[in-house]
């Protein structure tokens, strides 16, 4: 197993037994899991380092390379056929981000990596600057963690105070608070919000709580080509001039950006750049 996730790129991995992560699953969430895989009985999770150095631009860390939901999968993919030919009869199901398994949940119960105040897994070498990726199974497989607590020490609270919306508190992140979420909506912003992303060094995304992070200062970089590759840092309006949206979304269909469309990085741009929003 070891050895499979070796080749996968994965930083650190684990498994976490469903019946553990029964008090994270709501009816929708349980349905939707059997749908998925019927008599489910594990998830297996994965970290993949993405960090590859902090260049100026106005784009996440995340979204600058490709798309991780691609690539995530693209690489769990080949774990998930060399456990079904050594487990036949059996069935594993990839995830990236878009899949009913509680990410974070299975991740603790694994011990994969160890939980942050901002909500984030931290896997050292490369801190918090992960993407989580899981298998889900029929296969019974006990839990590997949980891990022992948080990294954080008791009294750092560096990713609270970045925070410019309060997302964070003692119990991890308030998503419908969190300024990344809030820069992928859709429709016009309350004055607030739209105040807060004019003032954010990001267009889409927000990186403020992990580089305040400690364990991120000396993060190690991805050695993944996906995520080291072909970066794409910033953009402007004159990026996304003349372009429809059909035409954006083929143009950066490999981006982690591309999926809201073109609209709201529009309005975000414009809100730096009210001079050329007209």
């Amino acid at each position: 197993m070891n050895e499979l996730w070796k080749a996968a790129g994965a930083a650190a991995w684990g498994a976490a037994s469903l019946g553990g992560l029964q008090p994270f699953l709501g009816p929708d969430t349980a349905q939707a899991i059997a749908a998925l895989c019927p008599n489910a009985a594990a998830v297996l999770v994965a970290a993949f380092p993405y960090y590859a150095g902090d260049a100026p631009g106005n784009l996440s860390l995340y979204c600058r390379g490709e798309d991780y939901h691609r690539v995530l999968l693209r690489r769990l993919t080949p774990v998930c056929e060399a456990l079904a030919k050594k487990h036949p009869g059996h069935t594993f199901v990839p995830g990236a981000d878009n899949s009913p398994v509680p990410e974070l949940a299975a991740a603790e119960l694994a011990g994969v990596g160890r939980r942050g105040r901002h909500g984030l897994r931290i896997v050292p070498p490369y801190g918090s600057y992960v993407f989580l990726g899981t298998i889900l199974t029929d296969l019974p497989l006990a839990s590997t963690g949980p891990g022992s607590g948080t990294l954080c020490p008791p009294d750092c609270r560096a990713c609270q105070k970045a925070c410019p919306t309060g997302a964070l508190g003692e119990d991890g992140c308030d998503v419908d608070r969190c300024l990344s979420h809030l820069s992928q909506q859709k429709g016009e912003l309350d004055p607030a919000t739209a105040e807060q992303l004019r003032r954010s060094p990001t267009v889409w995304g927000c990186d403020l709580c992990q580089r305040a992070c400690p364990h991120n200062r000396a993060a190690a970089q991805t050695n993944l080509p996906e995520f080291r590759e072909e970066l794409l840092c910033s953009l402007t309006l004159d990026d996304l001039a003349g372009l429809s949206n059909k035409a954006f979304r083929r143009q950066y269909a490999q981006r982690a950006f591309s999926w809201r469309g073109i609209a709201p990085l529009r309005r975000n741009l414009a809100l730096k750049e009210p001079d050329l929003s007209d």
